[in-house]
């Protein structure tokens, strides 16, 4: 297990009468990120098809969260034309503040642990 690879998780809430809101009532989006870098090296959603948690985490792989979250909402209006895109770009934009927040708890100049506090 790598220390610099942290886990950060997003929430939101679903849009009513779409499958997936049926099944969750929130959309979970994961990702596995390389604090070295910001790049997101894994990542998974609880959308409810297998096709579509496919398309949106193999779009986020190799994404850099350095970059901020606008860069991946764009991304994700471009290639996700659901009902869930929305959330999912909420659930990513809550993603950015909890990897910027972990991000300069860590800088040289902070005071306290090398860990994250919270990071899902």
């Amino acid at each position: 297990m790598n220390p610099n690879f942290v886990l950060f998780s997003g929430y939101a809430k679903l849009p009513t009468g779409i499958t997936a809101s049926e099944l969750y009532k929130i959309i979970g989006v994961i990702v596995l990120v390389n604090m070295d870098t910001g790049e997101i090296i894994e990542a998974d959603c609880t959308l409810a098809t297998q096709l579509a948690r496919r398309h949106v985490s193999a779009a986020l792989v190799g994404h850099m969260l350095t970059d901020g979250p606008d860069q991946l909402a764009q991304l994700i209006d471009k290639i996700y034309q659901g009902n869930a895109k929305k959330a999912i770009i909420t659930a990513l934009r809550i993603i950015y503040d909890k990897y910027r927040n972990c991000h300069l708890e860590n800088q040289p100049d902070s005071v306290g642990s090398n860990q994250c506090e919270q990071t899902s």
